[in-house]
């Protein structure tokens, strides 16, 4: 993919960001809201792929943001529950900006070293 060297040059880094898959979902998911969908047509539509899309929704059940019914997905009607999640993701992706992002190895090391 590519986009116009315009753009590159005008836009901040956190616009030129391609959204997770899980955010495609969601938005998707969202701007549709009034059906519920296969797996293989939320993969085409929102551009994730086809191999993936199983894993993705799953995490997003188990977060309680997707219902999931037979073979079909939906958004959750809880719309609280997705405005604290947004909310979350937000901040988080805000303090990665001004701290830096967390590596998840550090992590371990350092609970491995306060364990001893």
């Amino acid at each position: 993919m590519s986009i116009d060297i315009e753009d590159f040059e005008e836009r901040a880094p956190e616009e030129l960001e391609e959204p997770s898959n899980a955010e495609r979902v969601l938005q998707f998911l969202h701007e549709h809201s009034d059906k519920a969908w296969k797996a293989s047509t939320i993969a085409k539509r929102a551009d994730v792929n086809e191999n993936s899309i199983s894993a993705v929704l799953n995490r997003l059940k188990e977060q309680d943001l997707v219902r999931h019914k037979g073979s079909y997905w939906a958004i959750t009607d809880d719309t609280e529950r997705l405005r604290r999640a947004h909310q979350f993701h937000r901040t988080a992706q805000r303090f990665d900006e001004l701290y830096g992002e967390e590596d998840r190895e550090e992590w371990i090391e350092a609970s491995e070293r306060a364990n001893e």
